[in-house]
């Protein structure tokens, strides 16, 4: 009785310790960012700026300022009171801009001017035949809508 005793005091006792003492908490605190020191954060945001500016000479982007009712010196003015974040974040939404996108754009354009032609001729009731490599077109053609 005493060995059973012994041996739940002792499997009490390691748990307790196991418990108690090996599982501390975790310590947590935000700390301050470095950010970038001297000439690499001005040469960064430099670059941001040049970016953006490129960005505002395309005339896309232009023409859209112009129909939110910006003037050029409006945006020059806000662009020089923005922080560099904000700088940065407008500078990689500008790559995009520069880009031109990603061709997926181009690609579903393309697809909704052809279904576009499509359901007007057939409201126009003009009918859509398709040939198949030189065949004349009144020897029996073959209609994709009828």
């Amino acid at each position: 009785m005493t060995s059973l005793m012994r041996n739940r005091v002792l499997v009490l006792t390691v748990t307790a310790y196991m418990i108690g003492f090996l599982v501390s908490p975790a310590w947590a605190a935000m700390i301050p960012s470095k950010g970038l020191s001297g000439d690499a954060g001005d040469t960064l945001i430099q670059q941001d700026v040049e970016k953006v500016q490129l960005a505002l000479e395309n005339r896309l982007v232009q023409e859209k300022l112009r129909a939110y009712g910006l003037s050029a010196e409006e945006v020059r003015a806000k662009l020089s009171e923005m922080t560099p974040s904000q700088i940065h974040l407008l500078a990689q939404a500008s790559d995009d801009v520069l880009a031109g996108g990603d061709g997926l754009g181009a690609v579903i354009g393309v697809l909704i001017v052809v279904i576009l032609v499509i359901v007007i001729l057939k409201l126009l009731g003009k009918d859509i035949i398709i040939t198949l490599n030189g065949e004349a077109a009144d020897s029996a053609p073959r209609a994709l809508f009828a």
